[in-house]
């Protein structure tokens, strides 16, 4: 059985938070749990947060703003934060950020924060393993840490939550070269087990309970130090740019 547990928090996270003591002082927690964190408390306790008062805006943000009813201080973020625009069209720009995700607005987001914007931890896999490191320092235990965030799907309406760090786990199951029941042979099914999870966790965590942590029990996962790399897509195998 794998059970899905939410970790209601009021504290208002702020830079220089050890999340992985707010964790365990929360939690009981057990070898081999799973701990998905919303990456925008991890964001605020590294101080990845930009105040709408010291952005000031490019010429190109300013006309690209113009062009999709923004706000030229968000576009300027977006554009720091992204190292391609994909497309920009009605009102939403599509951008390659620093870390080669593929999303909407450089995943640059202004809900839960007073005058300014949240962006995305510098490096997610390293925060994860700060996070796993320190649970492990405090505790003795050995858990997986996914570090999520809420991404859209080409071709399919609404958001999931996905994987953009982790750490302590093998991020997919390979079933390639493996037979089904009627003996034929799998030739591409490569499960991204890290962004399931995060979709599962998301069912407890919502958006506006102060939940931004659930802990996932009884998923039988390989431990691995593999990084967040390993899902995003080579340019010469993506069919849609």
């Amino acid at each position: 059985m794998i059970k899905i547990i939410p970790i209601k928090l009021d504290t208002e996270f702020v830079k220089g938070m050890d999340i992985a003591e707010i964790i365990i002082n929360s939690f009981n927690l057990e070898e081999k749990d799973i701990i998905v964190i919303a990456h925008k408390i991890v964001s605020k306790v590294e101080g990845r947060v930009v105040k709408f008062d010291d952005i000031k805006p490019s010429s190109r943000a300013i006309e690209l703003a113009k062009e999709h009813n923004k706000d030229a201080r968000v576009v300027e973020v977006i554009l720091n934060e992204a190292m391609n625009i994909i497309r920009a069209s009605k009102g939403v720009i599509i951008t390659e950020t620093k870390h080669g995700f593929i999303c909407a607005n450089s995943a640059v987001d202004r809900s839960n924060v007073r005058d300014g914007l949240v962006l995305l931890p510098e490096d997610p896999d390293r925060s994860a393993f700060l996070i796993r490191k320190r649970i492990k320092e405090l505790t003795d235990k050995d858990v997986a840490v996914i570090i999520s965030d809420t991404f859209g799907r080409a071709f399919r309406e609404g958001q999931v939550n996905v994987a953009i760090g982790i750490c302590g786990i093998k991020p997919l199951k390979d079933y390639r070269g493996m037979r089904d029941p009627y003996d034929n042979e799998l030739k591409v099914t490569n499960i991204a087990i890290v962004d399931e999870l995060a979709s599962a966790a998301e069912l407890v965590m919502n958006k506006l309970d102060r939940t931004p942590i659930a802990v996932i029990r009884g998923y039988d996962y390989e431990i691995s130090d593999c990084s967040i790399n390993m899902l995003i897509r080579d340019k010469d195998r993506d069919l849609f740019r």
